[in-house]
């Protein structure tokens, strides 16, 4: 089918149906819905254009990531990426989808929010669309997953304290039950935990957030942990305080494994071993997810990159639990 049909069965012109797989924001929304009708109607799939260069990164609400160190991380290697690629970037907060409507792109990009947070994508834009942080809904369509391997990463963190000698292993989730890659992290790390053979036990794998952390690491305490894995959010600045006001000693006491940042993890007494997502990976590979789809080549619906364990010295050997 050809744009010129399109036009003729919305009743506008091929320059207007031109328009609204562009992206062009000069279009009214009853326009836009009709053209897009017609083209599910016949299975018609535009070609998207690779002159327009503009992409959208979207970025999450606070309460997703309170932590804003990761989605800063996040958008300085995509914006490396995207304009080693001949890419303009525009920034969007997520309370401003709207916007969407108004802008002409040739892609977008969100951290950490769930596809569904973008309604009908297909039926609103003929762009591509690339999730980072979450998965893409299963299906054809143009949208994307990029993400980090949770399951590999609570395996790093438990398995380098059993590996160390840690025979109690508590672990502290960043977050609350039910929103972004808490409920995710907690399953992959009681199965760590199992195959690791330490003690498995709700009472050992808890969440927590900044205000509720110092007491969450004295319940932890009261079960006799030797090791600490603490992903998510600067957690490793926070069991390092609360194990201070505990009197406990990394690694003397208690071993610790937390998440990676940059600007403290390597420089706390002692240095913390950490977990850490690739970066600079994530942010090649939604590059490579643009760059194919702007050019009609097929790109992987979803694509997962393994984390890196960086060992310092929070954790030793075999501990004596007080």
């Amino acid at each position: 089918m050809k744009i010129q049909e399109i036009a003729r069965e919305a009743g506008v012109s091929p320059a207007t149906v031109s328009r609204v797989f562009a992206n062009h924001p000069n279009i009214r929304e009853e326009v836009r819905e009709q053209v897009f009708a017609v083209a599910r109607k016949y299975g018609y799939h535009p070609r998207l254009s690779s002159k327009q260069q503009n992409v959208v990164i979207v970025s999450p609400y606070h309460e997703i990531y309170p932590i804003r160190s990761y989605v800063e991380m996040v958008i300085s290697e995509l914006a490396l990426a995207l304009s080693a690629r001949g890419y303009r970037i525009e920034m969007l907060p997520q309370d401003n989808l709207g916007q969407l409507e108004r802008i002409r792109f040739c892609g977008a990009v969100s951290i950490g929010i769930d596809a569904e947070e973008f309604g009908n994508w297909e039926e609103r834009f003929a762009a591509p669309l690339i999730v980072v942080d979450r998965d893409a809904p299963a299906g054809p369509g143009e949208i994307y997953s990029v993400r980090s391997d949770e399951n590999q990463a609570m395996a790093l963190g438990v398995g380098c304290l059993a590996e160390h000698g840690c025979r109690r292993v508590g672990i502290i989730i960043y977050g609350k039950p039910g929103i972004g890659n808490a409920e995710l992290r907690r399953e992959a790390a009681l199965s760590a935990l199992r195959r690791c053979g330490l003690p498995v036990s709700g009472r050992l794998v808890r969440f927590a957030l900044t205000e509720s952390y110092v007491e969450e690491v004295g319940r932890l305490l009261k079960y006799g942990i030797d090791g600490l894995f603490c992903p998510g959010g600067d957690a490793g600045i926070l069991a390092a305080y609360a194990l201070s006001l505990y009197n406990r000693r990394i690694p003397d006491d208690i071993s610790l494994v937390a998440s990676e940042r940059t600007m403290y993890s390597r420089y706390a007494i002692p240095p913390q071993t950490t977990i850490t997502q690739d970066y600079a990976a994530q942010a090649a590979a939604v590059a490579d997810a643009l760059d194919s789809r702007l050019r009609g080549n097929p790109f992987p619906q979803r694509t997962v990159i393994p984390y890196r364990l960086i060992e310092r010295d929070s954790v030793g050997g075999r501990h004596s639990v007080p």
